[in-house]
């Protein structure tokens, strides 16, 4: 295949991305300034839908504005050699493809973080601090950053190397050694994640004795739910907005508050959230996703195996000589319309999954508490309480808030 056909197909990929996302976020933006819905009247007065409103036009334009930003850069990037210039740069330093795909993914990801930063921090300082979310110190923001960046260094950078390994070693067939690789990987998220990753950017305590754990305790003995881990994390040391979560498997389970949670919500209102949270892992939704997680993980690598091995793939980004590492964002660029699709897939899928624990914290607690605690959120976060049923479709892990009540209410 024509090597310039590839690389104009990128192209063509990434604006044709851009204009549908762009008529998304404009056909959302038209019903910012729809009336309340009938059942949600009570989740704001005038004067907080009003500021509802004004901070979801302001990340509208905000978003506008990055969005534009990546695409042109990305594009300029591509026409002017971008990837070529760094490749020839890699070759020049290192040798082996191992070595070579560790540096030039290592450029590649801190040019993009650094461009990025002015954009995270006008979101969290301005926009978010306008708003009366933001609790980051500077500080805590660059500590974050780099934390984050040297995590990316010690988890991306040996599974690269060690599928870049298995490329060199079985040939085509390397596609069933990383995918073994990659879902022991995400097993081991999954159950140690909590415990691993989060101590590093947050303080988890355990519930204190009292009420609301007595309560807690209580619903999970009624259910025959198993539960020994109940955190509070510190979630209030970066932002006001709250959340809670369940994790892991097995003895590695746990449910986790936002001491923000605890701090909006009553107690009959928590309780109601962790049956939520319940639901999930007594449907069986944390297998579900690991499953369809593993098995598209495998048919991605299966794709690439087939392209791996061959030149235009690397071409296609622009450089001159093919590699593991240009094939690799070659084929990440050209798959990726793929992978929206599958991303739909999986919306719709969590979707459905929110309405199944919804249920059972229906049917095991109680709905009112759990449609009272819905709103709350919604109104201290600044919800969209209208967001258009397109939008929904392609970026709603969650149903809109009307919908889920509605479906309390049935």
């Amino acid at each position: 295949m024509d090597k310039s056909f590839l690389f104009w197909a990128i192209i063509a990929i990434l604006v044709v991305q851009f204009l549908i996302e762009f008529l998304l976020e404009y056909l959302n933006a038209k019903k910012f300034d729809e009336p309340i819905p009938l059942e949600l009247n009570d989740v704001f007065d005038q004067e907080e839908y009003t500021k509802a409103q004004a901070y979801k036009k302001v990340n509208y334009r905000f978003g506008l504005i990055s969005d534009t930003f990546a695409l042109i850069a990305t594009l300029l990037f591509l026409l002017l050699g971008g990837f070529e210039w760094v490749d020839q740069l890699v070759r020049a330093i290192a040798n082996g493809p191992i070595l070579m795909a560790l540096l030039f993914f290592g450029i590649i990801f801190l040019a993009n973080s650094l461009i990025s930063i002015p954009f995270s921090y006008y979101n969290t300082f301005v926009i978010e601090e306008r708003f009366g979310f933001n609790k980051t110190t500077r500080k805590l923001f660059f500590i974050d950053l780099l934390k984050g960046w040297v995590l990316t260094a010690i988890i991306g950078g040996p599974l690269l190397a060690l599928v870049i390994w298995f490329i060199e070693k079985t040939g085509d067939g390397f596609w069933l050694y990383a995918w073994g690789l990659i879902s022991v990987f995400m097993l081991f998220i999954n159950l140690f994640y909590s415990r691993l990753i989060v101590p590093l950017f947050n303080k988890q305590t355990p519930l204190e004795d009292g009420s609301l754990k007595n309560s807690i305790e209580n619903y999970a003995r009624k259910v025959g739910f198993e539960l020994k881990n109940i955190f509070v994390i510190d979630g209030s040391k970066r932002s006001t907005k709250a959340n809670a979560y369940f994790s892991g498997l097995g003895k590695e389970k746990r449910v986790t508050l936002y001491d923000t949670l605890i701090h909006d919500l009553n107690e009959d209102e928590i309780v109601a959230v962790l049956a939520h949270e319940v639901g999930h892992y007594k449907r069986n939704h944390i297998i579900y996703n690991l499953l369809s997680s593993v098995t598209l993980t495998g048919l991605t690598l299966y794709i690439l195996s087939i392209f791996i091995n061959t030149p235009e793939m690397s071409f296609a980004i622009g450089v001159s000589l093919p590699s593991y590492h240009a094939a690799f964002i070659g084929f990440a660029l050209l798959y990726s319309p793929i992978s929206q699709l599958t991303g739909l897939i999986m919306n719709h899928l969590s979707r459905k999954f929110e309405f199944q624990a919804d249920d059972y914290a229906k049917n095991t607690y109680a709905a009112n508490p759990l449609v009272t605690s819905l709103k709350k959120l919604s109104k201290n976060n600044l919800s969209n309480l209208n967001p258009h049923s397109a939008y929904v479709f392609v970026h709603y892990s969650h149903p809109p808030l009307k919908e889920r009540i509605r479906n309390l209410r049935a």
